[in-house]
């Protein structure tokens, strides 16, 4: 298995690094030869690093792509030769979409094509409707936006949220409830069982619309079966909705966008300097959040936060950092996962620089799937087709306030 080999290679540069580090005599820190050879090797690990995750993120998309054929096949009472063939017209249906609208559309795919195919309110010819996309297309929409890491990556094949997709975008409540300062009680004989009632609470999840933006394509290339339309424009929206998503799922502030996980969040321990993470910092970060969130619990922070974090030990000369030697087992830190997202603060003045817990009580709500429009005759002057995409999304942590999720506090 190539995964395994790259994984060895991977702990022997760590393994490498972390003797330069170990020469370094107690209270004396790196030379900047030494730090320069560290970091050198440690860059080459990152790399490796990015080609296991490639390599298994293939894996995963077989899987899934396996599943898809095999959900469709329970759901239409179909064998797996037929559901993949059906899947395929599908996909063959909004590639013809994308190249020629609804014009010369064969009878079968029109019947395909028709329930996905939404009016739009204006009246202008390039804007009559869009089309909304299948599952195959979603997917790779959504593929290239957990490129981007963070708030809606994925580990071992499930999202580290609660991500979950919603036909309308009609209020949802998510209940809550706090019953963690009440217990039992003994109860004596022939006596009756006192009352005591829970408080419950909600959450509630809209449907922010986002926008892919326009992208102008040439008819040339429209024209061109070789040019792969559908792996371009899924590339770009998922790309594009994939950044902005993660931000404000990140830390948006709730006024009319989703209220991101760092916003939400609760502190959980200061820090002493303002230009670094201690490792008594770290460790009390954890302990900060109640050891009922920490079974599944994961750190989160900017890649330049892990850069100086790889190097740090505890109070007994052990890396908290290691990396994942087995097949899809993840770098930790403390022992826990992490997961590395941009629009995380870097370690400055009043930031908050990393955080830690249960993201499965982050609700990431998607509502009504993808909508494509092609515009035609806007662009038709410059012999190019436009397409924009329309996404509805929201997001909170779902805190009844024993906060699941909490953070360190640059001072």
């Amino acid at each position: 298995m190539k995964t395994k080999e790259q994984r060895a290679k991977r702990a022997k540069l760590v393994a490498d690094a972390r003797a330069i580090s170990d020469a370094v005599a107690d209270g004396q820190t790196m030379s900047a030869e030494q730090s320069a050879q560290f970091d050198t090797i440690m860059a080459e690990a990152d790399k490796l690093k990015k080609e296991i995750d490639r390599l298994e993120l293939l894996d995963d998309a077989e899987i899934e792509l396996n599943g898809r054929v095999q959900r469709r096949a329970g759901r239409d009472n179909l064998s797996e030769d037929e559901a993949k063939a059906k899947l395929d017209l599908e996909n063959g249906t909004f590639k013809h979409y994308l190249r020629s609208g609804m014009v010369n559309m064969s009878d079968e795919m029109k019947a395909i094509a028709a329930p996905r195919f939404k009016a739009a309110q204006g009246t202008a010819p390039d804007t009559a409707g869009g089309y909304l996309v299948p599952v195959g297309f979603y997917g790779q929409i959504i593929s290239a936006e957990l490129a981007f890491g963070g708030m809606m990556s994925v580990e071992n094949g499930q999202p580290i949220c609660n991500v979950f997709d919603t036909e309308s975008g009609a209020p949802l409540p998510i209940p809550t409830d706090d019953d963690t300062s009440n217990e039992g009680a003994l109860l004596s004989e022939n006596k009756q069982a006192t009352e005591q009632g829970i408080t419950f609470g909600a959450v509630d999840l809209g449907a922010y619309t986002y926008t892919s933006k326009i992208i102008r394509v040439p008819n040339q290339l429209l024209q061109d079966s070789y040019f792969d339309l559908n792996a371009f424009i899924a590339g770009k929206f998922g790309t594009r909705l994939g950044r902005v998503f993660n931000r404000h799922l990140t830390v948006g502030d709730g006024a009319g966008k989703p209220n991101g996980a760092m916003t939400a969040a609760t502190k959980g321990v200061d820090a002493a300097s303002a230009t670094a993470i201690a490792p008594d910092e770290i460790i009390g970060l954890v302990h900060s959040v109640d050891p009922a969130y920490r079974n599944g619990a994961r750190f989160m922070f900017a890649d330049s936060v892990l850069r100086d974090i790889k190097k740090l030990k505890d109070g007994m000369g052990r890396y908290l950092w290691t990396s994942g030697l087995a097949f899809k087992e993840p770098d930790a830190l403390e022992g826990y996962p992490y997961t590395i997202n941009q629009h995380m603060d870097a370690v400055a003045t009043g930031k908050k620089s990393m955080a830690f817990g249960q993201y499965k009580n982050y609700f990431i709500r998607r509502a009504g799937g993808v909508m494509v429009m092609r515009l035609v005759e806007r662009y038709a002057d410059y012999n190019q087709t436009g397409f924009v995409a329309f996404q509805r999304i929201d997001g909170n942590l779902v805190d009844a306030g024993t906060h699941p999720i909490k953070y360190i506090l640059q001072p």
